[in-house]
């Protein structure tokens, strides 16, 4: 049997070949755009515009038009034949008239698509570009008052400006942690959820947002037993990585069902569908034979999955 991966290069949209020069954001983007050798990927409603089948287009300042929202994501950490290293990355996001100029001889992608195919500098900028831009789009008011906000320093903050005495509040990027689990039970069989909302067949792990207050471990054990009605113990981190769909940190963990403790689920019947355990040989032959969907490759789920099962999955229908 070839190798596995080591479980953090399964984590695709960790990747990450930019130096964030968080230092160079209070320069503008005037300043930024002016830079010889600057670069602009280029994003339209969650897609970004293509050089190729496995990579962004990075393309000369000159050849962008200005848009009404543009992200400085970084500085390049090594020369490439369509950047030279050190290299001011900004991301526009176009409308859809700039979108078709722009896109007349090229594609678009999806970063769900496109992740796992992506070189590490790529799905860096791809992941680090839609995330920054999710957040403008939620963040056009202010939070405590309903006003506009405008964004600023080379897109890493919004403003506020009270009106009355020309004081202004900043607000900031924010990322929601959530928990991701491979529970598994005495036999090593893996537990496997279908959300209502999901067509039939597809199955993924259980996972939940951090509620205040929780620490992940705790998230974990509430989570799992929320949606399972099983009770697990010794949550051990593997690792994590970002899902920008809109803006969540995807923390994964193994569990064991606790000692004593019951494995006949008991799905919520809200969030939750359908659950299932599967030894190794039971998955391989559900996904063989197409009664069983995965997460796709992009995702920790996928990763998670594939760590325990140690074996070819076979590729995505997602």
């Amino acid at each position: 049997m070839p190798s596995q991966p080591a479980f953090p290069d399964r984590l695709v949209l960790a990747r990450a070949e930019l130096d964030r020069d968080h230092l160079a954001r209070a320069g503008g983007l005037a300043r930024l755009r002016a830079e010889a050798g600057a670069r602009i990927v280029v994003l339209h409603e969650g897609r970004m515009l293509l050089a190729g089948e496995r990579r962004i287009a990075l393309l000369p300042a000159a050849e962008v038009p200005l848009a009404d929202l543009e992200l400085f994501l970084g500085r390049t950490t090594a020369a490439a034949e369509d950047a030279a290293s050190g290299a001011p990355v900004i991301a526009a996001v176009v409308e859809d008239a700039a979108a078709q100029l722009l896109g007349r001889s090229r594609t678009w992608g999806g970063l769900r698509e496109l992740g796992a195919l992506l070189p590490a500098r790529d799905a860096g900028i791809f992941t680090e570009a839609v995330a920054l831009a999710n957040w403008h789009a939620s963040s056009g008011f202010s939070p405590r008052t309903g006003r506009p906000t405008e964004p600023g320093l080379s897109g890493w903050v919004r403003t506020e400006a009270d009106p009355a005495t020309g004081a202004s509040a900043e607000f900031y990027p924010r990322t929601d942690a959530a928990i991701i689990v491979g529970v598994v039970d005495a036999d090593d069989r893996l537990l496997l959820g279908s959300n209502a909302l999901w067509p039939a067949g597809r199955f993924s792990l259980l996972a939940g947002f951090v509620e205040p207050g929780e620490s992940l471990e705790a998230a974990v054990e509430r989570e799992v037993f929320e949606e399972s009605g099983i009770r697990v113990a010794d949550p051990r981190y593997l690792g994590s990585q970002p899902w920008p769909f809109p803006a969540s940190l995807m923390v994964g963990f193994t569990a064991r069902v606790a000692e004593g403790a019951s494995t006949r689920t008991r799905p919520d019947g809200d969030e939750i569908r359908e659950l299932q355990w599967f030894t190794r040989e039971e998955l391989t032959a559900a996904v063989a034979a197409g009664r069983l969907r995965l997460p796709g490759e992009t995702s920790i789920a996928r990763a998670i999955i594939a760590e325990w099962h140690g074996g070819d999955l076979g590729p995505s229908t997602w």
